[in-house]
Order: structure tokens, then sequence, then C-alpha cells
């Protein structure tokens, strides 16, 4: 899954990744197939409805996500690969660091989020590649 190059084309923040990859869990642990509300992305964020918005001004205009006058959000086909690309590595990566070498969850979570976004295409592609033939099996 190639998220940073196609992030890298579209000039995505790690902060822009991180609101796709939210749309993508929130769409699916709520199967909100109509789409996601601003308010549930702020509170899992944690962060102000404001940002959400402007966040989503900056993904629409890359047609990333859809949305009329403050209606739901909806995530375009591009919008769910990279979200979704973002949330594997995520979920991969924590994994990894909770099951192989045995850090706490909470703390692997808050890391797998800054490592998904730091590791070159290259690096991040060998090291999920090496993990799968591991047999390292996703975590939820």
């Amino acid at each position: 899954m190639e998220t940073t190059e196609g992030s890298r084309e579209l000039h995505l923040t790690m902060s822009n990744e991180d609101y796709l990859e939210c749309l993508v869990r929130i769409e699916e642990e709520e199967q909100a197939v109509d789409g996601v509300r601003s308010v549930d992305v702020a509170s899992r964020l944690n962060v102000s409805k404001a940002s959400v918005n402007k966040a989503v001004a900056a993904l629409k205009a890359q047609g990333l996500v859809e949305q009329s006058h403050y209606g739901k959000i909806l995530l375009t086909d591009r919008g769910r690969e990279i979200g979704t690309a973002v949330w594997y590595r995520h979920r991969l990566l924590r994994t990894f660091l909770t099951r192989e070498l045995g850090v706490d969850y909470d703390r692997a979570d808050a890391e797998a989020c800054m490592m998904e976004h730091a590791l070159s295409e290259d690096t991040m592609a060998r090291w999920l590649e090496y993990l799968e033939r591991q047999g390292v099996a996703l975590g939820a």
C-alpha cells in the first residue's frame, strides 16, 4: 500500500493523513455508509470542530472528500485508498510493537501513528513486507 507516494503527490501533511485515516476508521467501526459527522471526527482526534472544517476544506480541494454545506463527510475513492493505507500501516506497526516488542498498547498506538508518517516509502514497504512474511497478523 503506497500511501506516502500518493500523499507526496498531493502534498498531504501528516495531519491530512490522520484525518483520512480517522474517516476510514469511523466508516468501518460505525458502518457509516452515508458519511461521517464532523463532530465525530473532532471527538476522535481531540480537536475542535473548526479544525475539522478547515482540514475537510483542504481535503475537499484535493478531491479526497466530499461534503455539502455542513453535511456529512464522504470519502472519495482516492481519499479512501490513502486513508485505508495509512490505517493498515498503523495497525501493522502497532501490532509489531505490542506483540513482538512488548510495548504497552497505548504507547505503541501513539508511536505507530508517528512512524506511519516518518519512514520513507521504500523503508516502509520493506518493513511491511518483512512483517507480513513473518506472519505478523494485524490487530484491530
